[in-house]
């Protein structure tokens, strides 16, 4: 009888656990809901946090051209990036960008210059992995 009273003590106890823990319907409804936008936000979050920034200028900012927000991938460099959403022309081993939308260098007299988050490049862009929330300016320039 010792046994079979602590099962249903026992039984007795699950049971109030979970009526205990509960909710009614509509509770359970709004913490979905506010679940699902705390889920979305985060998401819209990381999408941003997954993007670059590319500025085409002139004369050492004087002029814009244009302004692209990109995501990128883990380990993803420059030059593919750049490949995937601009038009270019590279040099004959495709290590230096010579034309980026058309916009041509004066061979001699002006090059393709960029930096990246406002500093000069260390790297060329074959090598440059990005990270996100870089922002890369490509400016047209005399050297």
């Amino acid at each position: 009888m010792h046994k079979g009273f602590l099962r249903l003590a026992s039984f007795l106890i699950v049971i109030g656990l979970l009526v205990g823990c509960g909710t009614s319907e509509g509770q359970s409804t709004s913490q979905n809901n506010q679940s699902a936008k705390s889920t979305e936000s985060s998401n819209a979050s990381e999408q941003k946090d997954e993007t670059v920034t590319i500025i085409l200028s002139k004369n050492n900012g004087e002029k814009q051209l244009g302004k692209k927000e990109i995501e990128i991938e883990e380990g993803t460099t420059l030059m593919s990036v750049m490949k995937k959403n601009f038009t270019l022309k590279t040099s004959h081993n495709g290590g230096f960008i010579t034309a980026i939308e058309g916009v041509s260098h004066d061979k001699g007299k002006t090059a393709w210059m960029f930096t990246v988050n406002g500093e000069a490049a260390k790297v060329g862009a074959k090598e440059l992995e990005l990270s996100p929330g870089d922002q890369i300016t490509f400016d047209l320039h005399a050297f």
